[in-house]
């Protein structure tokens, strides 16, 4: 099966354009002229890439890729914006994109840069990386990533960060925890959990500005 990439480009000629140099390609393509459909698309459809326009009707293309990142959608994008300047593309990177093109470009450029992105994605997949948000985790090597850094985690927190990646989304009580990541079989303090918990945060958002894990009091832990 061939990807399925979604475009957001809200000039109508440059967005037929991509279509039919991605099509002429194999690829299956949804253009969109603003962001309005993109979250609905994302829950319902396997997207493999975004290729995102900045200059967007109602949002910023960019400030709309890192919301995304922020509920733990990491969908590759590529950013296509006339925004050239070296802050613009850093600031294209920070927010959350895996690759930046400035226009005027080169469609043969952008099937390039597109088949490198999936390449690499689907070789992620295929070794059984995990991914939220920045972080990385390759269950075969025990090696977890926050973007460029290595993290080093002990195996119980690698366990533990593995479980709550892995139920994203989903409020995890104490028991549960203590049963997944420890084993039931033995007897636990009642902080166990909690110190681990905190030991991780300090590893993994040692400035605390990412605030990854989140503590629901009296229930237990979910990712944010």
């Amino acid at each position: 099966m061939e990807a399925l990439i979604v475009i957001v480009e809200d000039e109508e000629d440059i967005l037929e354009l991509i279509e039919y140099n991605l099509s002429k390609e194999g690829f299956e393509t949804v253009g969109l002229l603003s962001t309005k459909n993109v979250e609905k698309l994302l829950e319902e459809e396997e997207v493999d890439l975004l290729i995102m326009d900045r200059n967007l009707p109602g949002v910023e293309g960019s400030e709309f890729v890192a919301s995304l990142r922020d509920r733990g959608i990491q969908t590759p994008v590529i950013y296509l914006s006339a925004k050239n300047k070296d802050s613009d593309i850093e600031e294209g990177f920070l927010r959350g994109g895996d690759d930046y093109m400035t226009k005027p470009f080169k469609p043969k450029e952008l099937i390039l840069r597109v088949k490198a992105i999936l390449k690499r994605t689907k070789k992620n997949l295929k070794e059984g990386k995990i991914a939220y948000r920045d972080i990385l985790l390759n269950p075969a090597s025990r090696e977890v990533f926050i973007g460029d850094r290595r993290v080093e985690l002990t195996k119980l927190e690698f366990d533990l960060l593995q479980t709550l990646i892995s139920n994203q989304n989903i409020i995890l009580d104490r028991d549960f925890l203590l049963e997944h990541v420890w084993g039931s079989d033995e007897v636990y303090q009642d902080r166990t959990v909690n110190v681990a918990i905190n030991r991780l945060k300090e590893k993994i958002d040692p400035d605390k500005s990412k605030d990854y894990i989140k503590t629901v009091r009296g229930v237990g832990y979910t990712l944010a």
